[in-house]
């Protein structure tokens, strides 16, 4: 069977490696997947999901937005931030989660209302992902 080599890069390095027949990844244009001898693909990674099946079990990631580059058989996913499943600590996303809430409802001029939305967007994929 063909498989996909998938490294995942975030700033702090290579956070991990693994083969996979299938990835699926959340882009900007919607959800993709991925199989082997798939044409080549330069994509953007929107906030959210992404799947592969990794030794016979299907696992999750959180994935902050990014890149996705795909060539002959080898995906690279180039993000600010990754986290598994088993990664995710639920109680510190729902902090992060309570913390964008509270900022977006207080109207506040000096808070980067923008900064909140992503940063609550983030925290509720962060949440999905670790009770999927």
């Amino acid at each position: 069977m063909s498989m996909i080599h998938v490294r995942i890069v975030t700033p702090h390095g290579i956070y991990r490696e693994f083969d996979t027949p299938i990835l699926n990844v959340d882009t900007t244009e919607g959800m993709q997947g991925i199989l082997p001898n798939h044409m080549p693909l330069v994509t953007m990674l929107d906030i959210g999901k992404m799947s592969a099946d990794i030794n016979g079990e299907r696992e999750e990631f959180a994935v902050a937005g990014g890149l996705l580059y795909f060539r002959d058989n080898m995906a690279e996913v180039l993000s600010d931030a990754v986290e598994h499943e088993d990664d995710i600590d639920e109680e510190r996303a729902e902090a992060a989660k309570k913390r964008a809430e509270e900022r977006l409802a207080s109207h506040d001029p000096n808070i980067d209302m923008r900064r909140a939305e992503t940063a609550l967007k983030k925290a509720m994929n962060r949440l999905e992902v670790k009770r999927f």
